[in-house]
C-alpha cells in the first residue's frame, strides 16, 4: 500500500508542477486583476499540494514524526509570509511572493531527504532573513536617496570583498579563497559584495554624462572582477562582469557596449585559462577537464559531474520517487548539485518546469525593471534580475554538462545561509521596487483623473456660458 501511495504521488507531484509552471507564466497576461487573483490564489494551492504530497512520500519511506512537525512548521512559516507580507505591502507582487515559498519549501523538501540537520538549519536561518528583509521595502519606500551614495558603495564593496585576505579570518574552499569564518560561522562574503555590487554601478549610471563617466566606472567595477580573480573565484567573476555589461548596455542602449564588453569577456576568461591553467588556476583545470569527458576522469576530477548525470539519466522523465535514489552520493548534491537530486527523484520533468519557474521569475524582474519610471530602480531591478538568471544557469548548466561547474549556488534551493539570506535581500528590494512603482504609477493616475475632471468643467462652463459670443 505504502508503495502504491508513494507511487501515485510521484506523479501527482509531476502534474501540479506543471500547473504551478502554466500559472507563472499566465499570471503575467492576465487581463484584470480579478483574473490575476484566481490565478495567484491557485498557484498558492498547487504549491501546498506538491509540498504535502512530497513530504507524505517521505514520512511513508522514512516513518520519522519529527518529518510531520517539521512539516506543519514549514507550512505556518509559508502561509504566515505571504498573508501578512502582502497585507502590508499591498502593492508588492504576489506572484514573486509566491515563487519565494515555492522555492524555499522545494529547498526543504530535497534538504530533508539528504540530511534532515541541514533542512532544519536553512528552514531556520531562512526564516530569519523573512522576518529581517521584510522591513527592506518600507526602508526603500521612505528613504529615497539610495542612488547618492554610490562612492560608498564601491568602497564598502572592495573592503568586504578583501576580508577573505585578513588573516584568520578567510579560509580556502574547493581551491577558491571566498569564505570567512567568523567562530566557526562560515560564509561567503561575494554573495552580499555582488547587491552592493549592483546598487553601486546603477548609482554611478545614473550619474554618467559623457564617455568619461562610463570609463571611471568601468575602472572601479573592473576592481570588483580583479579581486575575486585573486580569489579564484571564476564564477563570481563572470556573474559579476557580465551583470555590469548588461547593465551599461540598458543605461546606454549602444550595441556596442553589449557585443564589445561580452567579447572582451570571453577573450580574458580564455587568455585567462591558457596563462595561468597550470598555476593560479589549478582548480579550474580540473573542472575543465572533467566537463571535457567526465567518464574519462570518473575516478579523480570528473567523479562529481559523472554522478550527477547518472542520477538524471537514472531517474529519467517521471523520477525514482523521494527516497528511492542515490542522490546522497553525490558530492556536495546538498548545494552546488542540488539540481541533480531533485531531477533524479521527482523527475527530468520537474526539473525542467522548476528551470521555466526561475525564468518567470526573471521575466518578472524585467518587468518590475521597465516599469519603473526613475533610473536608479530600473538599473536596479535589471541588474539583480541579471545577477539572478546568471546565478541559475551557472548552477544549472555546471550540473548538467553543458558548462563547466563553477562552484556557484541555486538560489533559495541550495543550501547556504549566504545565499539564502543575499538572494532574500534581492528579492526583497525587488518588492521595495515594485511597491516604490505601482505607488508613483497610481499617484500619476489621480493626478491625470484631477486635471482631466478639471478640463471637464472648463469645457462644461465654457459651454454653457451665457456670455459667451455666438
Amino acid at each position: 500500500m505504502v508503495n502504491i501511495i508513494c507511487e501515485i504521488s510521484k506523479y501527482l507531484i509531476i502534474l501540479f508542477m506543471v500547473l504551478y509552471t502554466v500559472k507563472c507564466f499566465t499570471i503575467l497576461s492576465a487581463k484584470d486583476e480579478e483574473s490575476r487573483r484566481k490565478k495567484l490564489n491557485k498557484q498558492i494551492g498547487y504549491v501546498f499540494v506538491i509540498h504535502f504530497l512530497c513530504y507524505l512520500t517521505l514520512y511513508l519511506r522514512m516513518g520519522s514524526i519529527k518529518l510531520l512537525i517539521f512539516y506543519g512548521m514549514q507550512i505556518f512559516v509559508a502561509i504566515f509570509y505571504m498573508v501578512v507580507f502582502h497585507t502590508i505591502y499591498k502593492d508588492s507582487s504576489r506572484l514573486l511572493t509566491n515563487n519565494t515559498a515555492f522555492l524555499l519549501l522545494i529547498g526543504y523538501t530535497i534538504l530533508t531527504r539528504l540530511d534532515f540537520n541541514l533542512a532544519v538549519k536553512q528552514f531556520i536561518f531562512a526564516t530569519v532573513a523573512l522576518v529581517v528583509t521584510a522591513f527592506i521595502p518600507f526602508i526603500m519606500d521612505k528613504w529615497r536617496n539610495l542612488r547618492k551614495y554610490g562612492v560608498f558603495y564601491g568602497i564598502i564593496g572592495i573592503m568586504f570583498l578583501l576580508t577573505v585576505w585578513v588573516p584568520g579570518l578567510g579560509k580556502e574552499v574547493y581551491g577558491s579563497r571566498n569564505w570567512i569564518s567568523i567562530h566557526g560561522f562560515s560564509l561567503q562574503p561575494m554573495e552580499f559584495v555582488k547587491i552592493i555590487f549592483v546598487m553601486f554601478v546603477a548609482s554611478m549610471l545614473v550619474k554618467a554624462n559623457t564617455f568619461g563617466d562610463l570609463f571611471i566606472n568601468a575602472v572601479i567595477s573592473a576592481s570588483y572582477m580583479g579581486v575575486l580573480v585573486l580569489e579564484k573565484d571564476l564564477g563570481a567573476a563572470v556573474i559579476f562582469y557580465v551583470t555590469y555589461v548588461f547593465m551599461v548596455y540598458l543605461a546606454t542602449s549602444r550595441p556596442i557596449f553589449l557585443i564589445g564588453g561580452l567579447g572582451l569577456g570571453v577573450l580574458a576568461v580564455f587568455g585567462g585559462y591558457m596563462l595561468f591553467k597550470d598555476s593560479l588556476f589549478r582548480h579550474v583545470m580540473v573542472r575543465v577537464e572533467a566537463w571535457k569527458n567526465p567518464f574519462a576522469n570518473i575516478d579523480t576530477g570528473g567523479y562529481q559531474v559523472a554522478q550527477s548525470l547518472f542520477a538524471m539519466g537514472t531517474g529519467g522523465y517521471v523520477g525514482s520517487g523521494l527516497g528511492n535514489g542515490k542522490a546522497d552520493t553525490i558530492p556536495v548534491s546538498e548545494s552546488d548539485f542540488i539540481f541533480s537530486a531533485i531531477s533524479e527523484e521527482l523527475g527530468v520533468i520537474f526539473g525542467l518546469a522548476l528551470i521555466l519557474v526561475i525564468i518567470s521569475i526573471f521575466i518578472s524582474f524585467v518587468n518590475i525593471s521597465m516599469k519603473s519610471r526613475k533610473a536608479f530602480y530600473k538599473y536596479l531591478a535589471f541588474g539583480y534580475a541579471s545577477i539572478y538568471i546568471l546565478q541559475s544557469f551557472l548552477n544549472i548548466g555546471g550540473v548538467t554538462k553543458f558548462i563547466p561547474s563553477t562552484g556557484v549556488t541555486l538560489p533559495l534551493v541550495s543550501y547556504g545561509v549566504s545565499s539564502v539570506l543575499s538572494t532574500l535581500i534581492i528579492f526583497s528590494i525587488i518588492q521595495g521596487i515594485c511597491v516604490i512603482s505601482n505607488k508613483e504609477a497610481a499617484k500619476n493616475e489621480k493626478e491625470k483623473e484631477r486635471i482631466r475632471a478639471i478640463k471637464q468643467q472648463y469645457e462644461y462652463a465654457a459651454a454653457y456660458n451665457p456670455y459667451r459670443q455666438g
